[in-house]
């Protein structure tokens, strides 16, 4: 399939979407390997998740809708989809962890 010629005007902020949604898994993931215990942990990727994921897909919709030539709002229902599971499951994550260990092992004294 070749892709016609797409326009500056909607290149230019696809590229920036995508490299916002790469800086932000990027974060993600950083904050995943440095952070101490599991509860801070599982707010890292969260982020990375939601808002790099919809960059991603934001800048999929304009590049497919410009070599469509028409409105491709397929994306949307991904979005849609991660915006409902993703906060179902991280409350089934802590929910999982304060019955496994209902304290803190960084409020625990020696």
């Amino acid at each position: 399939m070749n892709l016609p010629d797409m326009s500056p005007w909607l290149a230019a902020p696809a590229a920036m979407l995508l490299i916002a949604a790469g800086l932000l898994a990027l974060v993600g993931s950083l904050g995943l390997l440095r952070l101490n215990s599991f509860y801070a942990r599982i707010h890292a990727p969260t982020m990375g998740n939601t808002l790099g994921a919809g960059c991603a897909l934001l800048a999929s919709m304009l590049t497919s809708s410009a070599a469509a030539g028409r409105p491709v709002i397929h994306e949307l229902l991904i979005t849609i989809f991660l915006l409902l599971t993703s906060p179902v499951t991280t409350m089934l994550l802590m929910r999982a962890a304060i019955f496994r260990n209902p304290t803190d092992p960084e409020e625990e004294t020696p």
